[in-house]
């Protein structure tokens, strides 16, 4: 993906654009970065998402500290509407330096002005966490990597390297080109978006139990031919284009995949989109749709006209005043192919309804966009940070010179999250073998849990047998001081990845008893308590009236 923003210091900022009334304050979240609960110690942000809808152009967000007998303002933004059109937010980064306080209870004010709209929350900081991990930076034939120690990454950073420079390499014989500099690669520890982002630096995640995907190889590839695309440059590459190229040029999106093959299900689906209507609003369509399409547009054009013959049309495309993208596309196919943009979308589909649909391949594309959409709602219930839309990701270079780690390494990590993430990753290692019975069953039970929790329901892990079962290992497991990494169950037995030296991976074995699920051999329990459920619980909330 590309982060259509331009990053100042500190954050990520958009133009704002909308319209709508503004609602009571109970309709707004305050979000707290880093996520996973605050420690003394932390360089605090904070992150104001309003209600869909909500015009709040021209108003400011205003933090305030309350102390004994005083008040001290952290500073106020601006809201701006978000990349995708439509959500107003407001940030404030790193504007609470905690590393004189003392544990404790803290309030703070916020306030939305011109509207004088006033609450507080508050919120309890925890002890300095042990062992603060620091940045550290290596580089390759390709790239300069900038990771956090102790994490997967520096673990597998030889791996790493190896596979960066040979999809680096492959990025330039592709475009017959090569990168202008070293290309700078932050390594995430914590899932964001769908794993990669790029804008002038290319940002991976990287850890063990990754349910964005498994195959960091293809998102390497997938940035750095944003990265490269960029450099090569155009008047205007519309996202369409862009984002297929991306996954043309890396043979799939989030695995290898046959584009053409694939994209000829959609339409039995009932998933196609309109081509002109998909140029021009790429990323509030439906996700994986949008990218197979526009990846099976580029195979089309490039079979049908070469790869010289694509490239001189897509980098010609121009803007066209007060138009949407779709008129330039269309522009630019007239100049280079004589063929307006109706014209090669109906010659697409022609040429997609000539390809046999493989059974296998339609029930792939149905739950690959089942699976992402479950993947997203859980992001958007239990790690918001996450969430693509709204995902926190600071300025890494900032965050360097600041030695700051927490908000690329912290994210919710109670039994809930581990339970739902090993959920998801065992519903896409079904599909990945073909068992997709298996895997439509554990995307259901994914949603089923995440509608009980969002129902306030009081036992939501039970909705299911299977969601109960892992719920019951993953607390058997934390409270033996693993935490897990990866969890296969059969019917009498089953293996564990898990972490217990972080973040050193080590294999257990499973059993089912007449107690249930134990390690085998049996674990003795440490005396570390068990992380509170549902990331949000240490936020208390109170509404003062304007």
């Amino acid at each position: 993906m590309v982060i259509l923003a331009v990053i100042l210091p500190g954050w990520v900022t958009f133009p704002a654009v909308a319209s709508g009334d503004l609602p009571a304050p109970n309709g707004y979240v305050v979000l707290f970065h880093p996520d996973d609960g605050l420690f003394v110690g932390d360089q605090v942000s904070f992150q104001i998402l309003a209600p869909h809808g909500v015009n709040l152009d021209k108003k400011t967000f205003r933090v305030s500290f309350d102390q004994p007998n005083k008040i001290t303002s952290l500073g106020s933004a601006d809201f701006f509407l978000d990349g995708f059109g439509d959500q107003y937010q407001a940030i404030l980064p790193w504007a609470w330096d905690t590393i004189r306080l003392a544990p404790g209870r803290y309030t703070f004010s916020f306030q939305i002005n011109p509207a004088g709209l006033t609450w507080k929350q508050t919120i309890t900081l925890a002890a300095p966490l042990p062992n603060q991990p620091h940045w550290v930076t290596t580089t390759s034939d390709c790239c300069t990597y900038y990771y956090i120690s102790g994490t997967a990454v520096e673990r597998d950073i030889a791996q790493i390297k190896s596979l960066a420079d040979a999809q680096a390499k492959d990025v330039a014989s592709r475009f017959n080109s090569t990168f202008k500099a070293s290309i700078p690669l932050e390594l995430m520890s914590r899932v964001l978006g769908h794993g990669g982002f790029t804008s002038d630096e290319i940002y991976v995640s990287y850890l063990d139990r990754n349910y964005a995907s498994d195959q960091v190889q293809m998102v390497l590839h997938h940035e750095m031919v944003h990265l490269l695309d960029g450099q090569l440059g155009g008047d205007l590459r519309p996202t369409l284009l862009v984002e297929g190229l991306a996954v043309y040029l890396t043979g799939g999106h989030f695995k290898p995949e046959p584009l053409l093959p694939r994209a000829a299900a959609l339409p039995g689906l009932g998933l196609y989109l309109p081509l002109p209507a998909l140029a021009d609003d790429f990323y509030v369509a439906q996700h994986e749709v949008g990218y197979l399409e526009g990846g099976a547009l580029i195979a089309y054009m490039v079979n049908t006209w070469g790869w010289q013959g694509f490239s001189d049309f897509y980098r010609d495309i121009k803007p066209i005043a007060n138009k949407p993208q779709s008129a330039s596309i269309d522009a630019a196919l007239r100049t280079h192919f004589n063929l307006s943009f109706s014209q090669l979308e109906e010659q697409f589909l022609n040429y997609l309804a000539q390809i046999p649909i493989n059974p296998d391949l339609s029930s792939d594309v149905r739950l690959t966009v089942d699976y992402y959409e479950a993947m997203r709602r859980y992001q958007q219930v239990l790690d918001p940070s996450a969430y693509f839309r709204q995902a926190w990701l600071p300025d890494a270079k900032t965050m360097r010179q600041k030695n700051i780690t927490a908000d690329l390494v912290r994210h919710p990590d109670t039994a809930d999250n581990q339970t739902i993430e090993l959920l998801l990753i065992n519903a896409r290692q079904e599909m990945v073998a073909g068992n997709f019975d298996q895997a439509e069953q554990g995307i259901r039970v994914v949603n089923a849990v995440l509608s009980a929790i969002q129902k306030n329901s009081p036992n939501y892990m039970a909705v299911t047998p299977l969601s109960q079962e892992m719920a019951a290992v993953v607390q058997m497991l934390d409270q033996c001081g693993m935490e897990p990494q990866d969890v296969q169950l059969g019917q009498q037995t089953g293996q564990a990845t898990v972490i217990i030296t972080w973040p050193n991976l080590e294999n257990t074995n499973l059993v089912k008893t007449s107690q249930g699920w134990q390690t085998q051999p049996a674990c003795q329990p440490v005396p570390t308590p068990t992380k509170t459920n549902l990331f949000a619980a240490w936020q208390e909330w109170q509404y003062v009236a304007p």
